[in-house]
């Protein structure tokens, strides 16, 4: 009980040491360390570190999609595809903050990364919705709202995750919350609208009367795309199209598309695409792509890592045996553990990885249980974490829109509130 104890106060101080902003990675392996070593058990980091490590399912599905998104960035092909989204939508002014959160998510299945999605599509809209009278915090805090469109990105370390626990493919696993995360989506849009609405934040508004800094405007350098490349702009989201044309139980396929293609051939399909359609020199994509998948290392597997040692340290000290027994006996309260768990340090953190992971790590191959599967608990977490984190004042991608609009983070952060809370609640009931 005594070691349970200790465990518990460095799981609060890891978790205090990550949002207070330490490097994610170092908190967690020293929280897995100090764990180990209080356990008299030091074999239990190194073997947690190893096992997390050589993980060849996760390998196998995150790396080529982080090469083929630095190919996308290589070619310009992903500048086309905002171009391509956004353009239409400056033309109908009544939907645009709606609009422009549903645009943003569906940009950001293709540019998974939230704050990288948040530059590409916020230095187009953000300016540009201003322009049209939307307060700055509002257009800011629509495009911030879409960023956790990456919940349909076979990229994500999440659905890998989830898929080798349940013993499914990595599309499976997003086919399993597509229904829920689509009405999510729509909710938080409505929710936005209406907000735009009742403030009176959807016309009629300039920085200046909303009190934006106009000095702390970030520069918002456009893109120099004057006319939409459409070829280019259809390569990023071939894969994932390649990905859903191809699943057996959609019976669609043919001897020209196979059954099943796997998400490393559909990267590179995509890949070379990208190469043909833009005449892009095949030494610079190859060395873009092994380069992508190497930051795809560091960064990404790099947490799971991390996490997967700090688990090993609560093994080690046996909380995470006494924490399920716990969990047995409150079922009912599973799923709103697994979703608003990693909502609430998402939101504290601006992350809504290492919370995820670790919930996915220590409890969700236990799911069955708890009487939910294994899918329905590990995209509770992923989702959860996602939602939490797009209304983190301390998000890098809050912080940019922020910057883009000229006001603080927190503006964005509270607008965001209330969509992302009722998002959470419909998502755990439409999936729990």
């Amino acid at each position: 009980m005594f070691l349970n104890i200790i465990a518990l106060l460095v799981t609060v101080a890891t978790f205090t040491a990550i949002i207070r902003k330490a490097e994610v990675r170092l908190a967690l392996l020293a929280g897995g360390l100090v764990m180990a070593v209080l356990s008299w058990n030091l074999q239990a980091f190194s073997e947690a570190f190893t096992r997390s490590m050589t993980t060849a399912g996760l390998i196998s599905v995150i790396l080529p999609v982080m090469g083929f998104a630095a190919v996308m960035e290589l070619t310009g092909c992903n500048g086309h595809l905002v171009k391509m989204l956004t353009d239409p939508l400056l033309k109908v002014r009544m939907v645009l903050v709606p609009g422009a959160m549903l645009v943003t998510y569906l940009i950001n299945t293709a540019i998974s990364s939230a704050a990288g999605c948040t530059a590409a599509v916020g230095v187009i809209l953000i300016p540009a919705m201003m322009a049209a009278g939307i307060h700055p915090a509002m257009a800011g805090a629509a495009v911030f709202a879409g960023t956790w469109g990456s919940v349909f990105s076979p990229g994500s370390p999440h659905p890998a995750m989830i898929a080798k626990i349940a013993n499914v493919s990595v599309i499976d696993v997003i086919l399993a919350h597509k229904t829920a995360s689509i009405v999510a989506a729509l909710v938080v849009a409505a929710v936005l609208f209406a907000e735009a609405k009742l403030f009176k934040q959807d016309k009629d508004w300039t920085p200046e009367k909303a009190g934006a800094d106009l000095g702390k405007l970030a520069a918002a350098k456009r893109p120099a795309i004057d006319k939409v490349n459409f070829a280019m702009a259809i390569i990023p989201v071939v894969p994932l199209a390649l990905l859903l044309l191809t699943v057996p139980q959609f019976g669609i396929t043919t001897k020209f598309l196979p059954k099943g293609l796997t998400v490393l051939e559909s990267m590179l399909i995509g890949s070379v695409l990208g190469m043909l359609v833009t005449w892009t020199s095949p030494t610079k994509v190859v060395t873009e792509f092994f380069d992508g998948m190497g930051r795809a290392y560091s960064l990404v597997i790099g947490i799971i890592i991390a996490a997967g040692v700090f688990i090993g340290g609560l093994e080690a000290a046996g909380v995470i045996k006494a924490f399920l027994e716990v969990l047995k006996e409150a079922k009912s309260a599973v799923p709103l553990l697994g979703t608003f768990g990693p909502f609430v340090v998402a939101v504290l953190s601006g992350s809504g990885d290492a919370a995820a992971i670790a919930f996915n790590t220590a409890v969700t191959p236990h799911a069955a249980q708890f009487g939910i599967t294994s899918i329905n608990l590990g995209n509770m977490a992923w989702v959860g974490g996602s939602l939490g984190r797009s209304m983190s004042p301390v998000a890098a991608a809050c912080i940019i829109g922020a910057g883009f609009a000229g006001v603080s983070p927190f503006e964005l952060a509270k607008r965001n509130a209330v969509p992302m809370l009722l998002a959470a609640v419909v998502f755990m009931l439409m999936v729990g």
